[in-house]
């Protein structure tokens, strides 16, 4: 994770007596600056770090101190109220733009025996509970028994209509209201149930950092890591917010909404 590459700069003014260094999920360029006073003994890339402890300790080897890695918001609060804006502006004009395909969607499923949209609790900004808004993609008796289902167990209650609708990400159009009325944004950390963060925190004590971010619609972890329906999967897609929480700004968004129009128009799986 690059946020930890801040805290790992600043480190060595601390490392007095220090001979020795084990060093963590850095960069290169980070380790040059270890290398020129200590000795190099170990250095492992985040894809090697164990998934389920995603919260690591870093000890400084013959000095004994412990860094625990943390997480900050890298959007100041100039580049949150342009993102605000940009939020606002562009869920009313794909209102507009897209209300043709709206209608029509709502049309077809009004007729098939149901209802037209699909509401659902999910945690968002600050921990606040919110109802994100989709095209109904399942039958109606999906989850009848009220236990939560991952994405793998619940494909086989999807309706003929609704696999088109999720197969080309149009049952996210409802969004654009969630939107426009601040529970999400257009890029973030995808929005979970209570269910299963509950599940993520018996694995990691990150998750609470989530919640300095208000949900997306997209994300690096949305286009990358798809729909998460394992565990792992979850705590990757953590890992990939956690990444995008440490080093956002509007430029990220704008990349992000780029790669995703792209693999949503070129018929990528994800």
């Amino acid at each position: 994770m690059r946020g930890f590459s801040k805290q790992l700069k600043n480190a060595h003014k601390e490392l007095v007596s220090a001979k020795v260094v084990i060093i963590l999920n850095a960069y290169e360029w980070n380790i040059d600056i270890f290398r020129r006073r200590y000795t190099i003994i170990a250095f492992c890339a985040r894809y090697i770090i164990n998934q389920k402890n995603i919260m690591l300790n870093y000890k400084l080897q013959g000095y004994g101190s412990m860094y625990r890695m943390e997480h900050a918001d890298a959007m100041g609060s100039f580049q949150l109220g342009l993102k605000r804006i940009f939020d606002i502006v562009f869920s009313i004009i794909g209102l507009i733009l897209f209300s043709p395909l709206i209608l029509v969607f709502s049309a077809i499923l009004f007729y098939d025996k149901g209802p037209v949209f699909f509401k659902q609790e999910r945690v968002g900004y600050k921990g606040k509970p919110f109802m994100i808004y989709k095209f109904r993609t399942m039958r109606t008796d999906a989850e009848s028994d009220g236990i939560p289902r991952l994405e793998n167990e619940r494909n086989k209650y999807l309706t003929p209509f609704g696999g088109f609708l999720r197969a080309h990400h149009l049952d996210e159009l409802p969004q654009l209201w969630n939107v426009l009325k601040g529970d999400m944004s257009f890029v973030g950390p995808r929005p979970e149930r209570q269910y299963f963060i509950d599940q993520i925190n018996r694995e990691t004590d990150d998750y609470h950092y989530i919640y300095l971010m208000r949900p997306g619609v997209t994300s690096y972890a949305t286009i990358f890591n798809g729909y998460t329906d394992t565990m792992d999967k979850m705590l990757k897609r953590l890992e990939y917010d956690l990444d995008y929480l440490d080093n956002r700004n509007i430029f990220t968004d704008l990349g992000i909404i780029a790669k995703t129009f792209f693999s949503v128009f070129s018929g990528k799986k994800f």
